[in-house]
């Protein structure tokens, strides 16, 4: 519906225009399956919904909610990490990954299975589907939670959508993941057993290169044709500006997914704006929850 409001109001309906609204969301009340650590205060929580998880691409996000309760009153965004599926290949629910840091989290954290929660979603829209030879996806601190769902699609390993959307069909994807430590690495393993190639930094040299994660994609961009590759960026703001710089310099494409905080997720309350720069050369505020979270690189105003 808001969608064919927008198109008789005259909206843009372009990539930086509100083309994503939250009328193809659905509002559950999800079943834990598990909720386990990964790392350090890390956590992959298994939702149960058939429905959300049949509609969601790599790239998406949910607003995750306490079943009972309105502490916290607001829900949290969490990015899709993957869908599961029954033997058949048929999508049963959603994985998330977050790192327990805050009030909600904490919460989150102590969730057992057969628990609920309200969840929101899919919201947002997607990373681009166009076909590269090497997609590059790098991630600082719980930055790669994305990726998994997108390196599996990239790779053929898995269709989503609803109806599926074109698979990327990519020849090799490589995950730069960044952390502080070693303590702190979650994932990794997902990421091999879909043939993702993972290359790993740490600011405190535990654990992979000792050094910044733009060393990674440093080191992959020059061994390899930029023309062919498409870099897919999550993490802390200062990282995903070093590497829309680097990929400008390089010449190559570049989606950051911003982790801007929201507040209603749906595009009402306007407090995830970020600049975006405009075709006369300007810039206006976009919403990240309905324009993004997903944004072309060069178009930020960082």
């Amino acid at each position: 519906m808001m969608e064919s409001i927008a198109a008789h109001a005259g909206v843009n309906c372009g990539p930086l225009a509100a083309a994503h609204y939250a009328d193809r969301a659905v509002h559950v009340r999800a079943e834990v399956v598990e909720n386990v650590p990964l790392a350090q205060a890390t956590y992959r929580l298994r939702l149960r919904g058939p429905e959300i998880s049949r509609r969601s691409v790599p790239g998406q996000f949910f607003m995750l909610r306490l079943a009972d309760g309105n502490d916290p009153l607001l829900g949290r965004p969490l990015a899709l990490y993957d869908t599961w599926c029954d033997a058949g290949g048929r999508p049963l629910g959603i994985d998330v990954v977050y790192l327990a840091v805050g009030r909600m989290t904490r919460r989150l954290a102590a969730v057992r299975a057969g628990d609920e929660l309200e969840v929101w979603g899919p919201l947002g829209n997607g990373f681009s589907t166009e076909p590269v030879e090497h997609l590059v996806m790098v991630a600082g601190g719980i930055g790669q939670t994305p990726f998994l769902a997108l390196g599996r699609e990239a790779l053929g390993g898995r269709r989503y959508g609803d109806p599926p959307r074109p698979s990327p069909a990519v020849k090799k994807a490589t995950l730069c993941y960044g952390v502080r430590s070693a303590h702190l690495l979650a994932g990794v393993p997902d990421f091999e057993q879909a043939d993702v190639e993972v290359r790993v930094s740490s600011d405190d040299g535990t654990i992979g290169r000792h050094g910044l994660v733009t060393d990674l994609l440093s080191d992959v961009l020059a061994d390899g044709n930029p023309a062919q590759m498409r870099i897919a960026c999550c993490g802390p703001e200062k990282m995903m500006e070093a590497v829309a710089h680097l990929a400008a310099e390089r010449g190559v494409a570049c989606e950051v997914s911003l982790e801007t905080p929201m507040a209603c997720g749906i595009g009402i309350c306007f407090s995830c704006v970020v600049k975006v720069r405009q075709p006369d050369g300007g810039w206006d505020y976009k919403r990240t929850c309905v324009e993004g979270p997903i944004f072309t690189a060069e178009k930020i105003v960082w």
